[in-house]
């Protein structure tokens, strides 16, 4: 009865709450990064900033979700 508790908690899924905000971030960042090019004064380090962000977070989406398949 124990070992199929441990086994059934084992198999569990890799999905945390903290996921979804990883998620909410990277969607914020998306938007930021359209409205930063599409002004019409354009701040490059904001741009570049908001750029690498947005492609560190994607990177972390990437891993996050293969670790949910397996």
């Amino acid at each position: 009865m124990f070992l199929a508790d441990e086994a059934a908690a084992a198999s569990a899924s890799n999905f945390h709450t903290f996921d979804l905000f990883m998620i909410l971030f990277t969607i914020l960042l998306i938007v930021a990064v359209v409205r930063l090019v599409g002004a019409k004064v354009k701040n490059k380090f904001a741009i570049g900033f908001a750029a690498f962000s947005l492609f560190v977070f994607i990177v972390l989406d990437i891993f996050m979700v293969q670790g949910w398949m397996g």
